[in-house]
């Protein structure tokens, strides 16, 4: 697709652009209520997040058959749909007082964003035209995705402010609003045109699987590793403070992974400005390594204390006793924020007509964000604390430098695409 025509299809961009703050807004309720679970169940902090990309594991290739099938805009209303059932369903659990109906509807949660996900980012990056402008669309639409995770997890940590097992109806305004959101999107997007930007596919032969370009096929576990960094990094510092036993944790941990979010907001409008020119390997390359320095540096300065103050208008901490390992943790919230556009642009380039059916398996190992962060948690309660869970995250990211480094190189053109 031409860079003219992507100018002239605004409409599309804009809606798709909506489409990534609510993937943003349901994922990052998964670890507030989950704090909650927490207090009643040791095991639940991480449940409902693992059931909510658990959902991605047997949903990505049926989203991806449902892109080819149905095209990208009826797969969003129906997404849409399911987002409001099961965001619903989250809220009937916090009135029966029941932890499995809150795991169902994380799960049914978890099929809604899946779906979203799979529409979003091949459209995104096929109306730019692929390559930097590609990548450039999908950075500009995470940027709306980071305000959404910056402004969900604050809005819960200053609506629940010191956690306790009663604290289900303090944010239950909190996921009425994204039940009202998710329908009035639905009507909003059942009168928009949208063109689909590969044309009918229902008709295409594939001879092939996208797992036969050996790019795509690493381009798919790094995925897989990127969304247990980019949720276990936040998350687990949420959890680890919301713990501690001074007066408002809960606010105060809430606000340190709005921090995080919001310096991935950062972190993707500058990367928005500069992908035309900068590439998505340049980039992949160098805020893996500035993760690694910052997380590295972090388990080492994990028995010092500092008292932040911060009031950045929306977020606002005073005088609270954090560690500082803190800060180069929720500062990797300006690496991570450019890692899944570069990846996906990397990963799909060259494809062609198998661009859906890739964006489907894609989804299907985003079950990363809810099997690693899940084995995050493990380690920090059993095995080596808070702090040292973070090497699992260290060696994620080296594997993220690997795939920028050597795996991302397309080895494979001689493949038919057309």
């Amino acid at each position: 697709m031409s860079t003219e025509k992507t100018g002239r299809n605004w409409i599309a961009i804009i809606t798709m652009f909506f489409i990534f703050a609510m993937i943003s807004f349901v994922t990052n309720m998964a670890a507030p209520f989950g704090n909650i679970w927490g207090m009643s169940y040791e095991w639940a902090g991480m449940a409902g997040n693992l059931m909510n990309f658990t959902a991605y594991l047997f949903m990505g290739i049926p989203a991806g058959n449902m892109l080819i099938k149905y095209g990208y805009k009826k797969t969003a209303l129906i997404a849409l749909i399911v987002g409001a059932i099961g965001l619903g369903i989250q809220l009937v659990s916090g009135v029966v007082s029941n932890i499995y109906v809150y795991l169902l509807g994380a799960l049914v949660c978890g099929v809604c964003v899946c779906m979203l996900n799979t529409v979003v980012n091949p459209m995104l990056n096929l109306l730019g035209g692929g390559g930097n402008q590609g990548n450039q669309l999908i950075q500009a639409g995470g940027t709306l995705n980071s305000l959404s995770g910056t402004l969900t997890p604050m809005l819960a940590g200053m609506l629940v402010g010191t956690l306790t097992k009663e604290s289900f109806p303090d944010v239950a305004p909190l996921i009425i609003t994204g039940i009202v959101i998710f329908l009035a999107a639905f009507a909003v997007i059942s009168f928009i045109k949208i063109e689909e930007p590969q044309g009918d596919l229902s008709q295409v032969v594939y001879e092939k699987s996208p797992l036969a370009f050996r790019h795509c096929l690493l381009g798919i576990i790094a995925i897989f590793f990127y969304v247990g960094i980019e949720i276990g990094i936040p998350g687990m510092m949420n959890a680890w403070i919301s713990h501690e036993s001074f007066e408002g944790a809960a606010a105060v941990a809430g606000s340190l992974a709005a921090i995080y979010w919001f310096l991935m907001l950062i972190g993707r409008f500058t990367s928005t400005a500069i992908s035309g020119k900068v590439s998505s390997r340049t980039q992949l390359i160098t805020v893996s390594a500035v993760a690694i320095a910052f997380i590295v540096i972090a388990i080492f300065t994990g028995n010092v204390n500092i008292t932040l103050n911060l009031n950045l208008g929306f977020i606002t901490i005073q005088d609270a006793q954090v560690p500082l390992s803190c800060v180069f943790i929720f500062l990797c919230g300006l690496c991570t924020s450019v890692m899944w556009g570069g990846i996906f642009n990397l990963a799909t380039e060259g494809l062609g007509k198998y661009t859906a059916k890739a964006s489907g398996l894609f989804m299907t190992m985003v079950v990363g964000g809810g099997v690693m962060p899940f084995i995050q948690d493990y380690l920090a309660r059993e095995v080596v604390g808070y702090l040292g869970s973070y090497w699992l995250i260290v060696a994620m990211l080296a594997y993220m430098l690997y795939y920028a480094l050597i795996g991302c190189k397309n080895v494979n053109k001689d493949i038919k695409i057309d």
